[in-house]
């Protein structure tokens, strides 16, 4: 980077610009800059040239033309080592851009607000700051672009260090172009997110100051992830993978856990303890949530950490080996003694007690997170499929008592809607075929991703079996209707005397019929819950 050197500063978002401006000037970089940035510069005291005095043509349009000139695209794009180039600048009297501040109008702010007009939506698509950022991007080896005031600091540690004026390290000049067209790809991605959303034909009716109609799924979908961490292998030793988050992930989720100790986590550690925390945050009250290979084996509540971990494990101690522990509730050390006996892979909680800590602190593989417990959840679900993806809504529908609607001669029990509201919350997280018998706000047994409902039932019945469980007086939620009365049978000779299902089936007479005949109360939900 050759002296005398030039920074032009343009941008929407003025966090920390004046202090930028300041190391920048002190370097003896000479500052240009537009419209509010400029004013805010010479307020600050700084000597700044005006982008329209550089190049000799004055802003138009509303400002819309003001970047958009060969002065300043030819000061970006010029490569330093090309005689060529330098001679073309030279002829047109073009100074060199080392150094491009730009960040964009605030399209996705703008859009998020409600009631956001098509007008508002299209007046903040930037158009001259992203062509200046790809011209700068596109040309990293000569000119530092930065896009986020976050990477402010870096430059001015660069430019201060070892007294050596204006030399910025080719290291950070390539990451910040990186980094420079990535936010160029997440900017025009949320625009043809939103454009591809209008339903025009039924916004047409409405003057473009209105807003216009959404569709909720968009002709086309951009996706934006930002990478955490490569992780050790995949789902299997032969794959490989990575994890990535949203770009502003949500308060509450999995990726905004904070380990407090363990290994890395593994890829099915991450995928099973997204599984356990998603199902325990569900719950109001102190519950525990126990989770092996994706299905909760163990869920309870109680009236602290301890009571609810302890029901949890009783439901299968053999499933437990291994696996993976949410509770919505802090974890102190009564509780964490409790767990320590046995193998755990992941431990997460929303607090934990220095003693809790101290208990897991010889435990080193135990890997331990903490993160917010929070309603937030994905508004949608994505599946990778050959050649696409299938796209829904997430599933987030909540079950209240006045939903449910008794179909039998016999009633529940005060008890009974309880423990079916719990049952039915459990078996949402259970892969379909799913059957889960409860008892006290306690999974009894879980029958879980079988092809045939009874198979899940049957299942369900021999684990609690093993676990020295009976299931006398239990409820029972299947996650989609009985099809035929042999399940209902089967749930009822294993002591079941209380079902929530969806109904819906052909069958639906027969099977309150089957009900009213053994005596049991059964009610519909009007929702299934299958999960693949």
């Amino acid at each position: 980077m050759n002296a005398p050197m030039n920074a032009l500063i343009s941008v929407s978002d003025k966090t920390g610009i004046v202090e930028l401006a300041q190391a920048l000037h002190a370097q003896g970089i000479k500052l240009l800059s537009t419209g509010g940035t400029a004013k805010l510069l010479a307020d600050s005291g700084l000597p700044v040239t005006e982008v329209a005095e550089m190049t000799g043509f004055p802003e138009m349009l509303d400002g819309r033309v003001k970047t958009l000139h060969p002065r300043v695209h030819g000061g970006l794009l010029a490569r330093r080592d090309f005689p060529a180039h330098m001679a073309a600048l030279a002829e047109h009297q073009i100074n060199t851009i080392d150094v491009l501040v730009v960040n964009l109008y605030p399209f996705e702010a703008t859009v998020a607000k409600a009631g956001c007009t098509l007008e508002d939506a299209i007046e903040n698509i930037d158009i001259g700051g992203p062509a200046m950022v790809r011209s700068a991007a596109k040309n990293w080896k000569d000119v530092a672009v930065l896009t986020d005031a976050s990477q402010y600091a870096t430059v001015i540690a660069e430019l201060q260090a070892n007294g050596n004026a204006g030399k910025i390290s080719d290291k950070t000049k390539f990451a910040l172009s990186v980094a420079a067209f990535n936010r160029i790809s997440q900017y025009d991605g949320a625009i043809s997110d939103y454009l591809s959303a209008i339903d025009f034909e039924a916004s047409s009716a409405s003057p473009v100051s209105a807003a216009p109609v959404l569709a909720l799924f968009p002709a086309q979908t951009n996706g934006r992830f930002t990478k955490v961490q490569d992780l050790r292998y995949g789902e299997n030793s032969h794959q490989q993978a990575a994890l990535y988050r949203d770009l502003i992930p949500a308060a509450g989720t999995l990726v905004t856990a904070k380990q407090l100790q363990g290994k890395e986590l593994s890829y099915n550690n991450i995928a099973d303890a997204d599984a356990a925390w998603e199902c325990v945050k569900s719950f109001n009250t102190p519950a525990c949530v126990i989770v092996k290979h994706a299905n909760p084996c163990g869920v309870a509540l109680g009236a602290d950490a301890l009571e609810a971990y302890s029901k949890a494990f009783q439901t299968d101690p053999t499933s437990a080996f291994g696996g993976i522990i949410a509770l919505n509730c802090p974890l102190d050390e009564r509780a964490a003694l409790q767990i320590s006996k046995q193998f755990v892979e992941v431990l997460m909680a929303p607090a934990f007690t220095p003693e809790a800590l101290a208990v897991f602190k010889s435990k080193v593989n135990v890997r331990i997170l903490q993160l917010d417990v929070s309603t937030n959840r994905n508004a949608m679900d994505m599946k990778r499929i050959g050649g696409g993806i299938l796209m829904q809504t997430a599933d987030n529908h909540e079950l209240q008592l006045s939903d449910l609607k008794v179909v039998t001669a016999k009633q529940p029990t005060a008890d009974e809607l309880n423990d079916l509201l719990f049952a039915w919350n459990v078996a949402k997280f259970v892969k379909s075929n799913a059957i889960v018998f409860c008892k006290g706000g306690m999974t009894m047994g879980v029958g879980a991703g079988q092809m045939s409902r009874l198979d899940s039932a049957r299942i369900a019945s021999i684990k609690a079996g093993h676990a020295n469980l009976s299931l006398a007086g239990t409820v029972v939620a299947s996650d989609a209707f009985f099809p035929f009365r042999d399940g209902l049978d089967v749930v009822v000779d294993a002591g079941a005397t209380c079902i929530i299902q969806p109904g819906g089936s052909m069958r639906d007479d027969e099977v309150i019929a089957a009900a009213n005949e053994r005596g049991v109360a059964m009610v519909f939900s009007g929702v299934r819950h299958f999960r693949h």
